[in-house]
């Protein structure tokens, strides 16, 4: 299900369990961020708590997609849309009906993570957010075309380790799912 921006769930037993995993296996962190959906926020916190950070700092660049008119739907349910298949197979021009572009989710999503990696942090900083922002974070960083994004995975609450800008720390980045 795609359950996007407007979905009020948290994390299952699964993702709390993947987000203590997680907590236990990341170091010298010094700052949490996370998107404002329930199930990142609720990471997040895990997170930080595990390194004594306090609140992690709501960052609206990390949010998930906007799904728009697919919000809530099964993606077994879109698999014959003509907009849902386009949306697949060219992600760097395709809009999603009623939501968000992907390349204006990875602008956002990547501003801010240039901004980070232009400060001298004097250890890593996690963002907690979405498969697909993560993905797409992933593929401009590589040089691949969002078109291609499909072609690996960010699995729920896996770890992806980004080194961005010139100071040496780490962004890593986090993907949860409501489960």
């Amino acid at each position: 299900m795609l359950t996007g921006r407007g979905s009020p769930l948290g994390l299952a037993p699964s993702g709390l369990d993947q987000a203590h995993w997680a907590s236990k296996r990341l170091t010298n962190v010094v700052r949490v961020e996370t998107s404002s959906q329930r199930r990142t926020s609720e990471t997040a916190r895990i997170i930080a708590a595990q390194f004594g950070l306090g609140e992690p700092h709501v960052v609206p660049a990390l949010n998930e997609l906007d799904f728009g008119r697919w919000t809530g739907r099964a993606i077994a349910d879109l698999a014959d849309d003509p907009d849902w298949i386009g949306w697949n197979s060219e992600r760097s021009v395709a809009q999603i009906p009623g939501g968000e572009r992907m390349t204006d989710a990875v602008t956002r999503a990547v501003a801010h993570l240039d901004m980070l990696g232009k400060a001298n942090w004097p250890g890593g900083i996690v963002c907690v957010s979405h498969a697909d922002i993560i993905r797409g974070a992933v593929a401009h960083y590589l040089g691949l075309s969002l078109d291609r994004i499909l072609a690996f995975d960010v699995d729920p609450g896996s770890i992806t380790s980004l080194v961005v800008g010139e100071w040496g720390g780490h962004l890593l980045a986090l993907n949860v799912h409501a489960g």
